[in-house]
């Protein structure tokens, strides 16, 4: 399984990273109105607290989409790899002034400060990255493991919020992924062409 694992990323992270600067542009405006479109249909008008991501390795760009939520009086919150386990992840406030500094895998992450961090359940929504998906809702990330480490619990309690929904680009899409019994799957997944929900 791990084998096939390795070649679904292989193969969706080289669709993925052979997309166009302009086609990329194009998904991120994309996502912004299908994302806006989402929060429409949940009856989310303001003051959202939304844990969301910075792209990284060709992913379905975030930029556009934060600035229109911080237009809009949502707060965002990025991961930060959590500084003692190192497997896990926090959510820390993001605004457009927040000190920066690269993780190990050179991905930029808010210096951490305690007073800003939001806690799991009280995020409203929680947009993932990932490599690939398929048409049951399940993801599969880089490898790292650390949103399903970080969410292993919220199966398990049946947490109410944060909604878990995977951004990704259409390309990213298979039929069906070779699932582990760590792996969380999603509600939502939304697309530049596409809102899926299960």
């Amino acid at each position: 399984m791990s084998q096939q694992r390795a070649t679904i990323r292989q193969e969706t992270r080289r669709k993925r990273n052979s997309l166009s600067n302009n086609e990329q542009k194009i998904a991120a405006s994309a996502l912004k109105v299908n994302f806006t479109q989402h929060l429409k249909l949940q009856k989310t008008t303001q003051n959202a607290h939304v844990g969301i991501y910075l792209s990284n390795d060709s992913e379905l760009d975030t930029s556009l989409l934060i600035k229109d939520l911080w237009s809009k009086n949502h707060t965002t919150y990025l991961p930060i790899i959590h500084p003692f386990n190192g497997t896990t992840l926090y959510f820390q406030r993001y605004e457009e002034n927040s000190p920066m500094r690269p993780n190990r895998y050179g991905i930029l992450e808010p210096k951490l400060n305690c007073s800003q961090i939001c806690p799991l359940a009280e995020l409203d929504y929680l947009l993932m990255p990932l490599v690939a998906f398929d048409d049951h809702g399940n993801r599969l990330g880089m490898g790292g493991g650390f949103y399903d480490k970080t969410l292993a619990r919220y199966e398990k309690e049946n947490w109410q919020k944060p909604q878990l929904i995977g951004l990704a680009h259409q390309c990213q899409h298979v039929e069906n992924l070779p699932i582990e019994s760590w792996d969380v799957p999603l509600k939502f997944i939304i697309t530049p062409q596409k809102i899926y929900h299960w």
